[in-house]
């Protein structure tokens, strides 16, 4: 292997939030043994660097799934950006459906209601962590806003209204998995966006052409690097292109049962450094 493309939620991180000794110490060998090093992640650059400031680490950043791609100096060598009639269409038909809603942009990210935000994130990580109590749940909504700095607007209209916006990836949260397979069906055959998922009642939507599998394969192009000596690791569908694509695709413990299906090789989860295991398995196999 001469890269290694990895997830952050649910695959480098743990449910903290925390890259683990055990996993930052796999980096620091992988790197050690000439093999580079990426993040691909559907966060922004700023929420995806956040886990690695303290760390001493620096690697290029896949952002926004593919949208964006930033360079070891946080500088932006590659954007794909949507349609505003695309991102229109999008957001009615999620508003219609009872959606939160977030856009981001090279401004940042906007939605429409706090208080909305804080239903419905509450909501989705009571669905996704049934057995955490209160405080905990709080906790991981405070650690949301402080990782996506969310702005508020009144109307969507006044922002796809400005020529300075460039919207990189709309994200969507329903309450009831009603509404998400209400929106789903209404916009899964639109040219003008793919849609994914990071996790319980979201949905993703970016262009066609931004995609982890796309920027990650462009970003092995430019090191000179070929697929075949690729490996990804990652947990849901927002992670299935690159998975798809690299030589070696690893689902984490966690991930969804259809990345599992996908992928020829499991590890443990993110809470048990499943990230460091695959890393020392694939180093061992290939006597590294």
């Amino acid at each position: 292997m001469k890269l290694i493309a990895s997830d952050l939620d649910g695959t480098l991180l743990n449910e903290k939030g925390e890259i683990s000794e055990d996993n930052l110490q796999a980096i620091k060998k992988i790197e050690g043994k000439g093999i580079q090093f990426v993040v691909a992640t559907g966060r922004s650059y700023d929420a995806a660097n956040k886990p690695f400031q303290s760390t001493g680490l620096s690697c290029p950043f896949i952002c926004l799934n593919g949208a964006n791609t930033f360079d070891v100096n946080g500088q932006l060598i590659h954007e794909v950006t949507m349609e505003f009639p695309v991102c229109q269409k999008i957001i009615s038909v999620c508003q219609k459906a009872d959606m939160y809603i977030e856009v981001f942009t090279n401004y940042g990210i906007y939605s429409l209601s706090r208080e909305n935000f804080m239903e419905v994130i509450t909501h989705v990580l009571q669905t996704a962590h049934s057995d955490s109590k209160k405080e905990d749940i709080q906790q991981l909504i405070e650690q949301r806003f402080q990782d996506e700095n969310v702005q508020f607007i009144n109307h969507f209209e006044e922002l796809l209204s400005s020529q300075d916006i460039k919207v990189y990836k709309i994200l969507s949260f329903a309450n009831q998995q009603g509404e998400l397979n209400e929106a789903y069906e209404k916009l899964k055959d639109e040219p003008g966006t793919v849609i994914t998922s990071s996790g319980p009642l979201n949905l993703e939507f970016n262009h066609p052409k931004a995609q982890k599998g796309t920027a990650l394969k462009d970003l092995a192009n430019k090191l000179g690097i070929q697929m075949k000596d690729v490996m990804a690791l990652g947990d849901n569908l927002n992670d299935k292109s690159m998975l798809l694509q690299a030589g070696r695709g690893v689902a984490m413990g966690n991930a969804a049962e259809e990345i599992k299906e996908l992928c020829t090789y499991t590890t443990k989860t993110n809470n048990d450094n499943g990230f460091a295991f695959a890393i020392n398995e694939m180093l061992k196999e290939y006597n590294l």
